[in-house]
């Protein structure tokens, strides 16, 4: 047996058996699988990296309208390329925990008012220039800008002053926030010479590759970083196309076009597992896959409609022929069990009589106008027609309108009144809900504004007893999945696939998509 399992652990360093195999293939061997998952953890981990080469990236998301503004990156392939050229202070780690990136330590006070960060020395920008302890100050200042538009916004703003004391940037606060430096690891706040001020979407930063071509929602091309002060990035050369056309996109890994890709459709991930060049990888998390009502925009400004709606949705349906069993039931909250403070409450189910009720207690008369694209998420317009099929058992009548791909995240989320749309989730619960629910937050994209739910958030930021914050969030879920525009029918499993061609693909990390964004630093080409 003990020949088996070091085979088995050489194909998993060699990239040529994917987690799901090596598990299957222990149990056979009776081995449980606790201590399987052990294994093959450090068999991924102990793997060792080859130096050179190219990986090509399949990526879904990216539109001719993205700008390389980090403020203003809204998709996947945006955050890829934020993770190639540029580093926030601080990034969380395989196990959800927090490392270190621009700032190589920091402390909070006991209060968790004042927050110290230590920013490393001797680091430069991709132009030369050394990176200073102001460089932060202008960078953080700028997103706290409302003209900047940032998509960080709604995390800075209970920032009361940003300050250099030496080689420390000093973080004072207007109320205590125990996750403050979870809010710091936002992707959007990456680390610009003076703050990306003058220049924010010249892509000057710390990560270890620097852009070389850029062909907006096309093809972008990366060179390591000579100069990169880590111990990220193996392959010479990152090369990301955008594919935002699900089959086309597995195509291209199928051919050898790409190496890796993101968002395997969950209807044929089995088949695209059976190829002897393909791995599929599968990571749960806290990534949810909605349709969302504007709670200011006629009709959605009645919630009788918007709990017509959400009762007239067959959640499992969704779960069964859109995820194919990748993902689990949503319950109308951005919150699953992969937050730490989750608690559990009634679910929602699928209740046509329900629905009729509040519906006609709205009084709304007339279809409601759904937009959808499946640059929203995969299977999204599949999706739309099963919601409109049960809502018509509540009378309900949904129009569907197929938008573009290129420009959805632009044109469409966060303009229009109800449209289907993704979030990958955040690290904790409050900067989930401060980036999406606090009524200031420039990205809150259903516009829910609550006091009720703004006081309960700003409380649990200075809770620091733990059983009192996990009801905090719990009352907060309560408010938003009564009163609130979002319906979330689904969280999604991560399906992600990778050609035998390269390796270091390491399942279970936490965040976001392709290794919370970092598979193209930490994968090589092999030999």
């Amino acid at each position: 047996m003990n020949d088996q399992i070091a085979f088995m652990t050489r194909c998993v360093t060699t990239g040529r058996m994917t987690r799901r195999e090596f598990i299957g293939r222990s149990a056979a061997l009776g081995i449980g699988a606790a201590m399987a998952n052990t294994i093959y953890a450090q068999a991924a981990r102990a793997a060792d990296p080859v130096m050179g080469g190219t990986i090509k990236l399949g990526m879904q998301g990216g539109s001719t309208t993205d700008s390389l503004d980090p403020a203003l990156t809204t998709n996947a392939a945006g955050l890829m390329l934020l993770r190639l050229w540029g580093e926030p202070l601080v990034e969380q780690d395989d196990d959800g925990g927090l490392q270190g990136k621009v700032a190589e330590s920091y402390e909070g006070s006991d209060d968790a008012v004042t927050w110290r960060f230590r920013i490393r020395k001797g680091i430069t920008f991709s132009n030369g220039q050394e990176v200073t302890p102001d460089d932060v100050v202008a960078t953080l200042q700028r997103h706290s800008d409302d003209e900047s538009k940032s998509g960080a916004l709604g995390l800075m703003r209970d920032i009361k002053d940003i300050r250099v004391d030496g080689q420390d940037v000093v973080i004072e606060l207007n109320a205590a926030n125990a996750d403050l430096p979870y809010l710091m690891s936002d992707y959007h706040l990456l680390i610009q010479p003076g703050g990306g001020k003058g220049a924010p979407d010249a892509a000057i930063g710390t990560g270890p590759y620097i852009l070389k071509d850029v062909d907006m929602g096309v093809r972008f091309v990366a060179e390591k970083n000579p100069n990169y002060w880590g111990d990220l990035g193996y392959a010479d050369t990152i090369e990301i196309l955008v594919i935002n056309d699900d089959t086309a996109r597995v195509a291209a890994l199928q051919s050898g076009q790409v190496d890796l890709i993101d968002r395997v459709p969950p209807r044929t991930a089995g088949l695209v597992a059976r190829a002897p060049n393909i791995n599929v990888h599968k990571t749960s998390g806290p990534g949810h896959y909605v349709f969302i009502m504007h709670c200011d925009t006629a009709p959605f400004d009645n919630n009788d409609l918007r709990l017509a709606l959400k009762y007239a949705m067959n959640r499992q349906e969704m779960v069964d022929k859109i995820l194919f069993g990748y993902g689990s039931v949503g319950n109308d909250t951005p919150i699953n069990a992969s937050y730490p403070l989750f608690s559990e409450m009634e679910q929602r189910t699928y209740d046509p009589e329900k629905a009729a009720f509040h519906y006609k207690k709205s009084g709304h008369d007339g279809s409601v106008l759904l937009r959808t694209s499946d640059n929203s998420f995969p299977g999204a317009p599949d999706a739309a027609a099963l919601f409109q099929q049960s809502a018509k058992a509540a009378g309900i009548d949904i129009e569907i309108k197929r938008e573009p791909n290129d420009g959805y995240w632009s044109e469409v989320w966060n303009a229009q009144p109800f449209c289907t749309s993704y979030w990958g989730g955040r690290p904790t619960q409050d900067q989930m809900y401060s980036t999406a629910y606090l009524s200031t937050a420039d990205w809150n994209d259903t516009r829910f504004k609550n006091e009720q739910f703004d006081q309960i958030l700003l409380a649990a930021r200075a809770e620091l007893d733990q059983a009192k914050r996990k009801q905090m969030y719990a009352d907060m879920g309560k408010i938003v999945h009564d009163e609130g525009g979002l319906i979330c029918p689904m969280f999604n499993d991560f399906v992600e696939a990778s050609s035998t061609r390269v390796s270091g693909f390491i399942e279970g990390i936490p965040g976001q998509i392709l290794m919370n964004g970092y598979a193209p630093h930490r994968m090589w080409v092999n030999a």
